[in-house]
């Protein structure tokens, strides 16, 4: 089936706005500055319980890493509060009861897109799962190549798992999600832990992830143009951050790769039909399995990537969210 009518129509006016990254433009910068100054529409925030930042340490001998910290608007059923409202007091949770977190990593393919632009999403998961969301804004590329962001994430999920009790978070319940790049940084960040025995990871969402530089898939060649993310801007996204060199083959920066992908957690994996993401994101849910790790792929026909943030817009991303949010809240033992 051909892209649904009304994602083409969001792919058409996308396409009209998006930069031509690879293409015309090559400056990191000015991507940023343009996407910046592209009027959007006014956009009231999904109201939360109570929404933070704070800098925390990153990695050995680098800078600090903000993070946005989102509690839900209300405790799930059981958790004896039914306070709403953003900015609220942010005890509008029982703060006797811990809540799930969910570390957060917003894509853009490790160069543009930030906490502001995920902020809706966030938002939507804080509430949905019932869960602390930390959304992480790691260092991007091509100023900070690999592995600055995965590390980053790695030092972002040692901080929650130390500090979850004084948020009111369980550090027994931990998962890891993110879109795009996002989804690799999360890959990554399980495959950290495991190999450095770090804290221990619940769950993975991964949202049509990045996680194979080759693009050599079917996928790649079916959808390198028309629908909205290319093939070219998927090139020069990998060239940022691996660098003209760089390693196109360890495990931290191309999850896909990585030769054992045993004793990671249990994972949840949405791609898209007219994404030249879907391929790997769906073999990575096969070779998982064939790991012994419980993993289920969704695709949703005639989306295209970039559909899971547009629920307001999308029906199959409304549903693709619920769902998602629906199975972190089994995992996470979340009562609704």
């Amino acid at each position: 089936m051909p892209l649904k009518p009304e994602a083409q129509e969001i792919v058409d006016l996308a396409a009209a706005s998006f930069p031509l990254l690879g293409t015309e433009i090559q400056d990191a910068a000015e991507a940023r500055r343009i996407l910046a100054a592209r009027p959007g529409a006014p956009v009231e925030p999904i109201p939360v319980g109570h929404v933070e930042e704070r800098l925390i340490p990153g990695p050995a001998g680098d800078p600090e890493v903000r993070v946005r910290i989102y509690r839900p608007a209300r405790a799930p059923l059981g958790a004896g509060s039914s306070a709403t409202g953003a900015g609220s007091d942010p005890s509008c949770t029982d703060p006797t009861t811990p809540l799930p977190v969910v570390v957060f990593f917003h894509g853009g393919g490790f160069v543009i897109c930030s906490l502001d632009s995920h902020d809706q999403l966030c938002r939507s998961m804080a509430n949905g799962v019932g869960a602390i969301v930390v959304s992480v804004d790691y260092r991007q590329a091509p100023e900070h190549r690999f592995p600055a962001a995965a590390e980053d994430g790695f030092a972002a999920l040692n901080w929650v798992a130390e500090h979850a009790g004084s948020m009111g978070g369980d550090p027994a319940r931990i998962a890891v999600a993110g879109d795009s790049s996002g989804g690799n940084l999360a890959a990554a960040t399980t495959l950290m832990t495991r190999d450095r025995n770090g804290p221990a990871v619940t769950f993975q969402l991964l949202v049509y992830p990045m996680l194979d530089p080759a693009r050599n898939t079917v996928s790649y060649r079916d959808n390198a143009r028309g629908y909205f993310v290319t093939d070219d801007h998927l090139r020069w996204y990998w060239e940022q951050y691996l660098g003209p060199h760089g390693v196109t083959d360890h495990p931290y920066a191309s999850p896909l790769r990585a030769s054992d992908l045993s004793g990671l957690p249990s994972a949840h994996i949405v791609t898209a039909e007219f994404d030249p993401l879907r391929d790997e994101g769906e073999e990575y849910g096969v070779r998982l399995h064939e790991s012994g790790v419980r993993a289920e792929v969704i695709r949703y026909d005639g989306q295209f990537h970039g559909f899971f943030s547009m629920s307001e817009n999308l029906p199959d991303a409304k549903e693709a969210t619920t769902t998602a949010f629906s199975v972190l809240r089994r995992a996470l033992e979340v009562r609704r």
